[in-house]
């Protein structure tokens, strides 16, 4: 992404300058202002529904979500449909990030704290269950708020506008790419932590912006999981199927400096980030071939995979996908060993994606509602033993004919050999 910035020792950041920032074509990469203000104007129909009256919006990925940028600031919308945005900093990226002129909300500078409280002009709800505590007591004690707005966005961004799934589409793209890396640099001895530096330089140059935002708190993911062998058997404080070594303890889940070695089992599971939207998929690769073991393992993986997606379709519940994906599985064997290795397994088969890699709904006990329509999956059953670890994975979305997938699918075999 070409950015050019000018500032001057009085003026600051020059509005003029600020158009430079665009995609690697230089075609314009800010939120239509269309999208923005539809949803503005389905927060405000929700808290009318709600009883509330008004609600700040103060994470850096839902100031995104409503105003096109995460500028630090608090962005105010009523229950009338009026939306605020008070920026700290930065104010002129903020106005231009939100469309400029265009705004479908003002863009003010952020008063003294006394002053806000009157601005404001109601007791709004706040996003108790994604705030730090100290920062959310601070604002909830000056402003009177005390309801929680929490679901009502999480819900609003289960459903994805075309505008995301084009987002979600063309991140794809790009992910295609970073197996195609992978599959070019790799083979016997290449550790896992250089085949992952390639597949990140393809998402990097691509635009990705460095972290994969997460809901859960203290939950930190890397773009790129490469684990081979006996490292794909061993777990980390990550909620997922597989951890890896990492590099080193503050760095302890995916790839680390095992190489890879004849025959055996090396999982790829590779994010990328495309305008802030996430796709997530999961592909096999081994150096010879893999035993009729492991083999067979994958295709039991795979057929899970078909029983969730069949009944996502139909439009029943997550549990019940879960419940009957966890079924299939333990018919085959894999009790013990699907998302995990007890203790240590993950108790879901599918999470929902957008901004954030651990969205809602998911496919785990407790989700008894359907994926919408308009909700976008991650589906990755997998396997882990001691030796190893096997799966499948494509993000998927429900449309009104049904599911289809937006990452590879068919169109890349679930194992490559080198």
């Amino acid at each position: 992404m070409r950015v050019i910035l000018n500032y001057c020792l009085q003026g600051g950041l020059m509005m003029d300058d600020l158009p430079a920032l665009v995609g690697p074509e230089g075609e314009d990469w800010r939120v239509p202002v269309g999208e923005l203000q539809t949803r503005q104007s389905s927060l405000a129909s929700s808290l009318r529904e709600s009883g509330l009256k008004g609600a700040l919006i103060q994470t850096p990925v839902d100031l995104y979500y409503y105003t096109g940028g995460r500028q630090n600031g608090t962005l105010l919308v009523t229950a009338e449909g009026d939306a605020r945005l008070f920026v700290r900093r930065s104010l002129a990226r903020a106005k231009y990030e939100s469309g400029g002129s265009d705004s479908p909300h003002t863009v003010e500078t952020f008063p003294r704290m006394a002053q806000f409280t009157e601005e404001i002009g109601c007791t709004p709800a706040m996003q108790f269950g994604e705030l730090p505590h100290g920062f959310a007591s601070n604002f909830a004690e000056k402003t009177g708020a005390t309801e929680d707005c929490t679901s009502i966005v999480h819900t609003q961004r289960e459903v994805k506008s075309a505008w995301e799934l084009q987002m979600m589409a063309e991140g794809a793209e790009i992910q295609l790419a970073m197996f195609e890396a992978v599959e070019t640099l790799g083979g016997e001895g290449v550790s896992e932590i250089e085949l992952v530096a390639a597949a990140e330089a393809v998402s990097r140059a691509a635009g990705f912006g460095g972290n994969v935002q997460m809901r859960r708190f203290p939950l930190q993911c890397d773009r790129g999981v490469i684990v081979s062998g006996r490292a794909g058997g061993i777990p980390s404080f990550f909620d997922s199927a597989i951890g890896g070594t990492g590099p080193h303890p503050m760095a302890s889940m995916g790839s680390g400096f095992s190489t890879i070695k004849a025959n055996e089992p090396v999982l790829v599971d590779l994010v990328h980030l495309h305008r802030g939207y996430v796709v997530d998929a999961t592909r096999m690769f081994v150096a010879g071939s893999l035993s009729s073991q492991w083999q067979e393992r994958l295709e039991d993986m795979v057929a899970v995979k078909e029983v969730v997606v069949d009944i996502l379709d139909q439009g029943l519940d997550c549990s019940e996908a879960w419940r009957q994906g966890l079924a299939l599985a333990e018919e085959f064997g894999h009790g013990d060993n699907l998302m995990g290795m007890a203790p240590d397994q993950s108790r879901f088969l599918g999470h929902s994606v957008g901004l954030q890699l651990d969205e809602s709904p998911v496919v785990a006990e407790g989700f008894d509602r359907p994926l919408p329509i308009g909700g976008t999956m991650a589906i990755e059953p997998k396997v882990v033993y001691a030796d190893g670890s096997i799966g499948s994975e494509d993000t998927w979305v429900r449309d009104e004919e049904g599911m289809r997938p937006i990452t590879m699918d068919g169109a890349v075999p679930w194992i490559t050999e080198w």
